[in-house]
């Protein structure tokens, strides 16, 4: 299932402006129930026109919550303190309104539809309170210069901050069963680390080091020269290494395509070919992402419909 990057496209509803703790709020309006369209690039389709139309204002609706939340955590130019302050408060009016209360003010926009949502479709609040707590341990990893020690680790990040919403979606879509929630997992953890993976040359300046530290020793890597951005052999062999494993995540969980009907599945089939043929232009890089971004051309998504049709 489409994974809601955590740290690439802000869209309206827009982060909000930082504030303490406990700050007087202006009146409360009455909230919206309709979620503001996507308007950013993402990696992949958000409640597209394959999108079972029902679900639209739904899905768009859970994309503006996560994507806020990630705004709070990422954009911008506050500090630390201050992000995590607002992502505490952005996490108890989570569970104001999962409660019944009317949305405040300063999320309305967000929280009005989304409670909509849990409403009418029972949404599992933990799923949602998941995300947020990767996002809050996003901005603490960054803020004190760490990473993950290992696979387990980086893992079990995955765990919180994408594979929520594939499970998210399935409950939207009816689907309920072990062998396809498993499958939704492997593909949102895939569609997180391709994202890691391509993104090396912008997060690593920016504080983010998603790289393991036990896989960075097996390859003879050194995180000052992860961090100075060199292009070697062995950093080469290291992402590559990453690569591979999030491209086997995907095919773990490829056979999902062929459980959720009718318009999801043609939907996620173009999900899985998109972040294929990201892996593959990662490839033709020949791992070099520390220096460059991989882009997909207008002609790389005709490769992925073609692809797609042939799942």
């Amino acid at each position: 299932m489409p994974a809601v990057n955590p740290r690439q496209p802000p869209s309206p509803p827009t982060a909000p402006p930082t504030s303490a703790p406990g700050a007087a709020t202006a009146p409360q309006s009455p909230a919206p129930v309709v979620a503001a369209p996507v308007t950013h690039y993402e990696n992949f389709p958000v409640a597209s026109l394959l999108c079972p139309p029902h679900l639209r204002q739904p899905i768009t609706a859970i994309y503006a919550f996560a994507r806020t939340a990630d705004d709070i955590a990422d954009e911008g130019d506050a500090t630390p303190a201050q992000r995590l302050a607002d992502l505490a408060a952005y996490r108890a009016e989570l569970t104001r309104v999962a409660a019944g209360q009317p949305p405040a003010a300063q999320w309305a926009a967000v929280f009005g539809p989304l409670q909509a949502v849990l409403r009418n479709h029972a949404l599992p609040v933990t799923l949602l309170d998941d995300l947020l707590s990767a996002f809050i341990q996003d901005v603490q990893k960054t803020r004190d210069a760490q990473g993950y020690a290992d696979r387990t680790e980086l893992l079990d990040y995955c765990r919180r901050s994408a594979n929520p919403v594939g499970r998210l979606l399935l409950h939207l879509y009816g689907v309920t069963g072990a062998q396809a929630l498993e499958e939704s997992d492997a593909i949102c953890t895939a569609l997180q680390l391709i994202n890691f993976w391509q993104d090396l040359s912008t997060d690593i300046p920016r504080g983010r080091f998603y790289l393991p530290r036990d896989e960075c020793v097996r390859f003879g890597v050194k995180q000052a020269d992860i961090l100075a951005r060199q292009d070697t052999e062995n950093t080469r062999k290291l992402i590559a290494s990453c690569a591979s494993t999030a491209r086997a995540h995907m095919q773990n969980g490829m056979e999902l395509v062929h459980r959720l009907p009718g318009r999801a599945g043609w939907e996620l089939r173009l999900v899985v070919q998109g972040g294929l043929r990201i892996l593959d232009k990662i490839a033709a890089l020949d791992h070099a992402t520390l220096q460059r971004r991989p882009k997909l051309y207008a002609w790389d998504y005709g490769v992925m419909l073609w692809r797609a049709v042939w799942m």
